[in-house]
């Protein structure tokens, strides 16, 4: 292992300042919604060849890697580069993908959430080609990952069974906050089925109203996420996951994970028409799992709900698959399943990290004055919201540690922004952090927690 200058990382780091808020930049002017990321590709592509990577490619599904050293193992950096929509434009103070910038921040939409990441990383494996740095023995992968706000982790699904990409480890350049996180809730996607009878509206008592079932369904899940534990509620809320008492084996590690949560997130019918009774309704669930949860315990909680059980079979609980074709037109279907995922603090990937930041910029969280409002906070410790990591270490078990520029509360709001200094910051540590890890460490099992797959057979 080489002994490392953190002052001359630091300065190099800093020295890309200017070039890393141009290539943000340029990122945020193509609108790249998930399965729209065509242009955004392109220009990333073209920034690692200007750079000088050593390889770069694009794969079935759209997704872009660049390679830097000749080793045969791979310690990767992962970004995806799909952002959502801009929802209401009268929202936004200023174009969305015009964007401007100021002495500290980047505005536009992606910039924390999180093209940013991108940004960072492939600086990031610039600096270590420069800097002879690149560890002897392994190549350093760069990955700008599609579809991610879509279906977190079938990128990576498909980079691991498709390309057959397997990396040592990974850090996800998501959003944190100036905090390492090691680990974050997991999710699911259900869908509630209602079956109903129409008839005339001038005469509803003929037929078998399905909204007004589901009205009594939401109301219950609701109920579930909002209702305490006691012994005496008839629906039990999933704070109970935070008890002994009802998650013996994990409560400690959902108490760091934070409590499930599940919100309906969109409502559909069928109707002949305006003036006649709805024969289905439909709603989607965004279900937060924490550790202990299942995705068969969050199915059958739906399924007991007391509305639930009092319509019967009229009444369909499922998980959502999902097949939108990808912008090559690539179709990797998959479930709407992300498992919940903790690492250990002491693993080797986590420490590097850690010991990274303690020798750059010490112990505790920093950023510029306009961010500091929210990084008061553990230097360790967790997403709020679900990544590409739901695979990666989720379902395959590949180490994954997060840090990246930017906020959370940044992701999906308008007004989005981004900055500077994070950019410099997540360079340098990136540049220092593989360089500390110590794969000979990486022995036994690094996970704390990891949630069981299905029985689906995806490949």
């Amino acid at each position: 292992m080489k002994e490392l200058d953190y002052d001359k990382i630091k300065e190099v780091a800093e020295s890309h300042r200017e070039d890393m808020t141009r290539f943000l930049r340029a990122m945020i002017s193509h609108p790249s919604e998930s399965c729209e990321e065509k242009e955004v590709v392109a220009c990333i592509k073209e920034e690692m060849e200007r750079l000088g990577f050593d390889e770069v490619r694009v794969d079935g599904l759209g997704n872009v890697m660049g390679f830097m050293g000749e080793g045969d193992k791979i310690l990767c950096m992962d970004g995806h580069i799909d952002t959502v929509g801009i929802g209401n434009r009268d929202n936004w103070e200023a174009d969305p993908y015009e964007g401007y910038e100021t002495e500290d921040l980047i505005y536009g939409r992606g910039g924390s959430d999180q093209e940013g990441g991108v940004c960072s990383a492939v600086y990031a494996a610039k600096m270590m080609k420069d800097m002879d740095l690149i560890p002897e023995g392994y190549k350093i992968m760069v990955v700008g990952t599609v579809q991610e706000e879509d279906c977190d982790g079938m990128c990576w699904q498909y980079i691991y069974n498709k390309d057959g990409i397997k990396p040592e480890f990974v850090i996800s350049t998501e959003p944190t906050d100036g905090g390492i996180y090691r680990g974050h809730r997991g999710r699911m996607e259900i869908r509630v089925d209602v079956h109903g009878v129409s008839c005339h509206g001038s005469a509803p008592d003929r037929g078998d109203n399905a909204i007004y079932k589901m009205a009594d369904i939401i109301a219950d899940v609701r109920s579930l996420n909002n209702n305490g534990a006691d012994e005496s509620t008839a629906i039990k809320g999933l704070v109970k996951m935070l008890d002994p008492k009802y998650n013996p084996d994990h409560f400690e590690d959902a108490r760091f994970l934070g409590r499930g949560t599940c919100t309906v997130s969109q409502i559909f019918f069928t109707s002949p028409s305006r003036c006649a009774v709805a024969d289905s309704c439909a709603i989607s669930i965004d279900r937060r799992m924490t550790a202990g949860e299942t995705w068969e315990s969050c199915l059958n909680e739906v399924r007991n709900l007391p509305a639930v059980k009092k319509y019967g079979d009229d009444v369909k609980v499922s998980m959502y698959m999902y097949d939108r074709p990808s912008w090559t037109g690539e179709v990797y279907e998959t479930e709407c399943y992300f498992p919940t995922w903790i690492n250990k603090e002491s693993a080797p990937h986590v420490k590097a990290l850690v010991d990274a930041h303690k020798a750059l910029f010490g112990d505790e969280r920093i950023g510029c004055e306009p961010s500091m409002d929210k990084r008061h906070r553990p230097l360790v410790d967790k997403w709020t919201f679900s990544t590409n990591c739901v695979s990666i270490q989720g379902r395959y078990g590949i180490p994954c540690v997060g840090f990246g520029p930017g906020a959370e509360s940044q992701a999906h709001a308008p007004n989005e922004i981004t900055y500077k200094q994070d950019l410099v910051t997540c360079a340098a540590l990136y540049t220092a952090a593989l360089n500390l890890y110590d794969g000979s460490a990486a022995t036994g099992d690094v996970t704390e927690f990891r949630a069981g797959l299905t029985n689906n057979d995806i490949k």
